[in-house]
């Protein structure tokens, strides 16, 4: 009942936050994060902060740092956390990526574990006998698995930079899957929307259905034994613990049993990839954000580098006119996704043009302030000679000046519905991140071309951008969003609410967003704008459509002093929890 409460007081205040009178535009002297004049204010920590989209998994973060760990050490234990109290995102059966600021060297390191594409993969696996594509297959069978790159990618993480031993990091995840935990109104209500999608398999009706064939119910202790075995396996062999014995066996029994392709050979032979960190500067501030497989880094560039030839604190957060240049933008950069972006192990991903000043400028000299371009009249960029729906994302930075940014995904809610017979946890569906196709629209309505059509071994398209901003070399603000196509442009007005408009991270998570993907020719918008700013977009040119609501920022600042968190309420349950001194949480 109190997580029902908790659940409608949540969605109330956000009603209210995004209709409420915008805070005027502050000033650019990069202080944004010490105004307290707006009525949103973040939490505030002293020796370090973790905000994620689970009070549990922030509760676990918080405990690792207290304990005198890392931040990386604190973001592994709540990616493991979240794999228990989130299924619908939290994963050991999916991928994603982590950017991590070192303070001992200044250095930023990308980590890629993305999901990889089983050798027995095919260009037209997902096409039936007439060529069209065969959605069952493409979202929801055992074939839209891509091989898992979580548990890889987190221990990666601990091993390298970490500082804590691996069965500490994981035992709060292990000790929650295995004595259980409270199912908040969040988790249960999500289950029993998808509950056809988790009643397709025998191991799926195991997990989230009792005996009677009833669906669990919040209030409910939510115990997953089989889970917390391979938990145990994970925390005791290392990566051996899931890419080879036990689990790995059950995976590839499963796969066979189901026509799906992953084999243990897959698994074993899955690598996490450390790629350039891509790079930008707005502002003052020097932009650390991910490379390609994720297009979210470079389109957040290069848009930042294309909204910087207009003045946006003048036009205000909250006008047509800002709404408008940055909708045009949003145009321009996700026509040059759907033909520029790709692996960047299996395609020459043409970053350094895309991101340049220089195309920049040009492609601002095309927005009209006066007038939406269509669509059908924006085509990608020609660059010159050689030269996923439920995700979610968390930011944890410590007293030393270690920072990271975390986005991983199953794609879909609860991925393909799937889960592993024995092992307890769900497989994504990520495969649907491919073209499947190409010149038609994934399951999110984004075009892609053969940059992205399916290879074995290949990593499909991402729009995740977990992002950290510095000053002087300092972080200064980390943020990220789940949202699938939605993510670049969440992280976008975040960091825009902040640099350019002078929020605090929590104001800037409480203003109302737009969302433009070129195709289709829609500008999606919250509620919060006001009835004269929407007939103006609509004089404009722009159709409207409105959305409800749009991605969930976790995100951390620092101002030299303090940490200030914000859990975005867009999703309830979310939270931020701060570290106020050495041994303990408050």
């Amino acid at each position: 009942m109190a997580d029902r409460v908790l659940s409608m007081l949540v969605s109330a205040l956000l009603t209210l936050a995004l209709n409420a009178t915008a805070t005027a535009a502050g000033t650019q002297d990069l202080q944004p994060i010490i105004r307290y004049e707006s009525p949103y204010h973040p939490v505030v920590g002293t020796r370090g902060m973790v905000v994620s989209q689970k009070a549990l998994a922030s509760q676990v973060g918080a405990e690792i740092l207290a304990q005198g760990g890392n931040a990386v050490d604190a973001a592994v234990a709540v990616g493991f956390a979240l794999a228990v109290v989130l299924p619908r995102a939290g994963n050991l059966g999916g991928g994603g990526f982590m950017l991590v600021h070192l303070a001992e060297t200044g250095e930023t390191v990308a980590l890629d574990f993305r999901e990889r594409a089983p050798a027995g993969a095919t260009r037209t696996m997902f096409l039936d006998a007439d060529g069209n594509i065969d959605q069952d297959r493409y979202r929801f069978s055992h074939r839209a698995a891509g091989v898992p790159g979580s548990v890889a990618g987190l221990l990666l993480a601990l091993s390298r930079y970490g500082t804590l031993p691996r069965g500490v990091v994981l035992a709060p995840a292990i000790t929650l899957a295995e004595k259980g935990f409270e199912l908040d109104y969040d988790i249960a209500s999500a289950m029993a929307a998808r509950r056809e999608l988790l009643s397709r398999t025998p191991a799926s009706r195991a997990l989230f259905f009792h005996p009677d064939g009833t669906m669990l119910r919040a209030g409910e202790r939510w115990q997953q034994p089989d889970l917390a075995q391979t938990l145990r396996r994970i925390a005791a062999a290392g990566r051996d613990g899931f890419y080879k014995g036990t689990v790995a066996r059950l995976i590839a029994e499963d796969m066979a049993a189901n026509d799906g392709l992953i084999t243990e050979a897959d698994l074993a032979a899955y690598e996490v990839a450390t790629r350039p960190v891509t790079r930008g500067r707005y502002l003052g501030y020097d932009v650390h954000t991910m490379p390609p497989p994720s297009s979210g880094g470079v389109h957040l560039v290069q848009m930042l580098n294309i909204l910087s030839h207009f003045p946006l604190a003048d036009m205000g957060p909250r006008t047509a006119a800002r709404y408008h240049t940055l909708a045009e933008a949003m145009k321009l950069a996700y026509a040059d996704r759907s033909v520029h972006l790709g692996d960047p192990d299996y395609y020459a991903v043409p970053e350094r043009w895309l991101t340049s000043n220089r195309y920049a400028a040009a492609l601002a000299q095309r927005i009209d302030p006066q007038r939406a371009t269509p669509a059908a009249d924006i085509a990608p960029g020609t660059p010159p000679a050689p030269d996923s729906e439920d995700t979610t994302h968390y930011s944890v930075m410590d007293a030393q000046g270690n920072a990271v940014a975390t986005t991983y995904t199953l794609n879909f809610s609860f991925g393909n519905g799937v889960v592993v017979p024995g092992a307890g946890f769900l497989l994504n569906n990520e495969m649907a991140d491919f073209s499947a196709k190409p010149g038609e629209p994934d399951p999110f309505g984004l075009i892609g071309g053969t940059a992205n059509a399916v290879e074995p071994g290949k990593r499909p398209l991402s729009a995740m951008t977990p992002t950290i901003l510095l000053r002087d070399g300092r972080p200064v603000l980390v943020t990220g969003s789940p949202g699938g196509s939605r993510i670049i442009t969440t992280v976008l007005q975040h960091i825009l609410n902040v640099a350019a408009h002078g929020m605090n991270p929590a104001e800037a998570n409480h203003a109302p967003r737009i969302h433009h993907q070129w195709q289709p020719d829609l500008l999606y918008h919250e509620p919060g704008l006001s009835p004269e700013t929407r007939a103006k977009l609509e004089a404009f040119g722009h159709t409207l459509q409105l959305r409800t609501s749009m991605g969930s920022v976790q995100a951390i600042a620092w101002d030299g002093e303090r940490f200030y968190g914000t859990a975005d309420p867009r999703r309830p349950g979310a939270l931020a929890v701060p570290v106020m001194h050495a041994g303990g949480t408050p």
